[in-house]
Order: C-alpha cells, then structure tokens, then sequence
C-alpha cells in the first residue's frame, strides 16, 4: 500500500494536540528530563499519578549521555542500586569491597525515559519553561509557561502558553531554572538556608552525593527541587559523574509528592 504524506502529517498533528490537550491541567508537571526528573516521573506514573515531563532538550538523559569527560560510562553507588533495579537498568560491579557500579550512559539515559513513558508520564521534549503560573496572591506555584526553545534560541516574539499543575518539579540542573524564576521574577524567598538559589560549591563527591536527596525539597509552596538544582538551591557541593544521588533525589520526591497528593 503506497504511503500518503498527508496522512502521516495529520496522524502526528491529531496524536500529539490530543497528548498535549489532555496534560494542559496535570498533577504533576516536571521540568528537565535528567536522571532524577525520569525517575521521579516513571515512580509517580507508576501510582497512577498524572504527570508531564518539559525537556527543553531534543534528547532526553540531561547529563547522563557524556559519562566522566565524554567517557561514556557513570558511577552509581551501592545506596542506589535498588533504583536501577526498580528500573531494570544493568550494571557491573567495580571494587565490590566499596559499594561501587559501573553503568553504561546509554542504557541509563534510554531505561530511564523508557521506564517513565512505559508507566504512563507524558514526555515533551523541545519546550523551555520561560515563567511560573502562580495564584493566591502568588502565595503558590500552579503551573507552567512554556515555549518552544527554537523560538527563545531565535529570539522570535511569540507569546507562550501556560499548563497547569498541583506541584512543580525543578529538575533543570545546575541552572535551576524554576527556582530562580521564583527568586527573580516574583521576588519572593526560597525555603533554602539564604533564602535564594545559593549556587553550588566546588566539586566533594561524597558529601555531594549524601546531600542531594536530603536537599530534594519543596522551596516555595508548590515548588519541589531535585537533582542539580537541589544542590543549587541549597549550596552544596557538586559530585562529577556520580549518578546515585540524582536517582534517590527522584525517587525521594516521588515519595514526598505521593504523600501531598493524598491530601
């Protein structure tokens, strides 16, 4: 049978407004698909919770993709092992004695995104988050404003579109994006020790690795850091290409938006 371009163009048009219209108004809405956003998606759209992913990247995985210095393999520690169970990622031991494992970049950039889209998230890769959507007197983030990151890399004047979400999830990294939005465009004071996104410090594996789940936390009513951006937000130590701490940052915060959704 001969192929119609048209009706691959309405098939991809249909199913993704379709997609889209239906995660306008979301439980949970994620910004930045790195390993702790695709592992806090894929545990909440495992419960049945409603959730959308905005990577403002073509690719998925954040950092995951280079490995140590374009080495394409990661570290994850013994701590963390149960999360690449859970998400049915392989992995070698390295120095067993001390709790190492080596994973192939490539696998766990690619099981992560799997294990989230499998479960039910709702990725959309190629929008950037440009503002919050707040309400009651900006006492709270509800929600979104997205563009699509070719117009904001061209600098075109197109106006934005805004989702909304009971809780947000800052998962944009060393930048974190939301959080600042918060900090800059509302003036308002973050729930960290400044008051602001602190900036993180120099690199302390260990340390920094312990401190990103006790970091992941809500810093403005509605808002919850993970990943990066909770070391940010929190001024903590940055760690390399140690990818255990992102993962239990995900997996912390499922837990604790899981617990504000039953209320």
């Amino acid at each position: 049978m001969p192929l119609d371009e048209l009706v691959i163009t309405r098939a991809i048009m249909e199913s993704y407004t379709e997609k889209f219209l239906d995660s306008l108004d979301t439980q949970v809405a994620i910004v930045g698909a790195g390993p702790a956003g695709l592992v806090c998606a894929a545990y909440l759209a495992r419960q049945g919770v409603k959730v959308s992913v905005f990577e403002r990247k073509l690719s998925i995985g954040g950092g995951i993709w280079g490995g140590g210095a374009m080495f394409n393999q990661v570290v994850v520690q013994e701590e963390a092992k149960r999360v690449l169970d859970d998400m049915d990622v392989q992995y070698v031991s390295y120095q067993r004695d001390k709790g190492y494992y080596l994973v192939d970049a490539i696998e766990l950039s690619c099981a992560l995104g799997l294990q989230a889209v499998r479960s039910g998230a709702r990725v959309f890769n190629l929008f950037s988050v440009v503002d919050v959507k707040v309400a009651g007197d900006e006492e709270r983030v509800s929600g979104l404003v997205l563009s699509w990151t070719p117009v904001e890399m061209a600098g075109l004047h197109v106006d934005p579109v805004t989702v909304g979400a009971r809780y947000v999830v800052d998962g944009t990294g060393h930048d974190a994006e939301v959080a600042r939005v918060v900090q800059d465009k509302l003036g308002k004071k973050l729930n960290t020790p400044t008051g602001k996104v602190a900036g993180e410090r120099s690199m302390w594996a260990d340390f920094g690795e312990r401190s990103v789940p006790e970091c992941t936390e809500e810093v403005y009513p509605g808002l919850f850091v993970i990943g990066m951006a909770a070391t940010a937000c929190y001024g903590t130590h940055r760690m390399g290409p140690v990818f255990g701490g992102m993962l239990l940052s995900g997996e912390k915060a499922a837990g604790m938006l899981l617990e504000r959704l039953k209320d």
